[in-house]
């Protein structure tokens, strides 16, 4: 930075901050640990001068240079300092005004520099009045939402005088990014400053609106997991008392055995839901034992398990009148078919249907 020879200016030790951006009129307790912070706060208590804060551009940055901290940054007084066992130092500052980083003195201990304070252009209470209001409202509205905000801070809000320190501590106060906050110390324009707040403010509550949506349904599906289960217990336990040990039990082999059979995907999807179904009613309804003897005959079935066909037509045709008495029509039937069977190589997936009243033969047919 060059010097400025036409500004009157002042030369106070500088203290780099990390990851906070320390407004005018704020009181801010501190942790310090680098040494060389840690010599300028000393320096500052010793020559009972004050002090510079300045926030770095990146704050993981262990050895910032000059060119790596941001060029405005507050005055502030130390009220109280006091030295941890582990070396730390917890110091309590308050933030008197905004000024500029002219340029920096060759000091090996710590950095220290020359500066100007920054006077805010005069405004219009006209202009001011209905910005500042929007804005006290705006934060009434973020710190509803915002639990971790004391809502006493509106009170003490109303009763500040000063429209810039009401900008100043309500900016202090929102949970901004760095370059956000950084950007309102920068603005000296009390009107632009306040514009800026309703903007960054109105964005939170929408942000804060979000998420309390989110938690919500969030909680709402939480409730019913914890009734489904809490409901499936208490139906265990009913069951528990009534002795249906047994039923439990059955239940257990149906499950074994639906996971042993060799099914397609569909079948497979299709009998865990049935499953799922049926654990859940009771043994004792009708339809419980309607889904019982679906999964039964589902996992008696032959899955995975193909023969080839006997095409051998007076083999057929042999075992067929072996069986049965009469019955010519349907006999001659299965022959056309297995004829039809024998000849066509590409016939795949037909079906004989048998129809008739119960005894007539048609299960037996089959068999032969």
């Amino acid at each position: 930075m060059t010097e400025n020879n036409n500004i009157p200016q002042n030369f106070y030790p500088v203290l780099p901050l990390r990851d906070i951006v320390v407004f005018p009129g704020m009181i801010v307790p501190l942790f310090v640990g680098r040494n060389r912070s840690v010599e300028a706060l000393e320096y500052a208590l010793e020559k009972k001068t004050k002090l510079i804060l300045v926030t770095q551009r990146n704050a993981a940055q262990d050895d910032p240079k000059p060119e790596d901290l941001y060029r405005t940054g507050v005055l502030v007084n130390i009220l109280q300092l006091l030295k941890l066992p582990d070396g730390t130092v917890k110091v309590l500052i308050e933030g008197i005004s905004r000024i500029e980083l002219n340029y920096y003195i060759e000091n090996p201990s710590f950095f220290e520099a020359a500066v100007f304070n920054i006077a805010e252009s005069p405004t219009k209470p006209e202009e001011v009045e209905p910005l500042l209001r929007s804005v006290v409202l705006s934060f009434e509205n973020y710190v509803k939402l915002n639990k971790k905000i004391p809502y006493e801070l509106i009170s003490n809000i109303q009763k500040i005088s000063n429209p810039s320190l009401v900008a100043d501590t309500i900016a202090t106060h929102l949970v901004l990014k760095l370059p956000e906050k950084q950007s309102l110390l920068e603005t000296i324009d009390l009107n632009k400053r306040l514009e800026k707040l309703i903007e960054y403010t109105e964005r939170e509550i929408d942000v804060l609106n979000t998420e309390r949506k989110i938690r919500s349904r969030v909680r709402n599906q939480m409730e019913k997991t914890q009734k489904e289960y809490y409901l499936n217990e208490q139906m265990k336990a009913i069951k528990k008392e009534l002795g249906d040990e047994e039923e439990k039990n059955e239940l257990k082999d149906l499950e074994e055995k639906i996971k042993n059979t060799k099914f397609s995907k569909e079948a497979e999807d299709k009998a865990k839901q049935e499953f799922k179904k049926l654990k859940m009613m009771s043994p004792m309804s009708a339809e419980a034992g309607i889904v019982r003897n679906y999964l039964e005959t589902l996992v008696s079935l032959p899955w995975g398990i193909t023969t080839s066909v006997n095409k051998n037509i007076s083999k057929a045709e042999k075992s067929l009148d072996e069986d049965h008495y009469g019955l010519e029509k349907v006999k001659e039937r299965i022959v056309e078919y297995l004829a039809v069977l024998q000849r066509s190589k590409e016939m795949k997936g037909t079906i004989i249907c048998l129809v008739g009243p119960p005894g007539v033969g048609k299960t037996s047919l089959a068999k032969s």
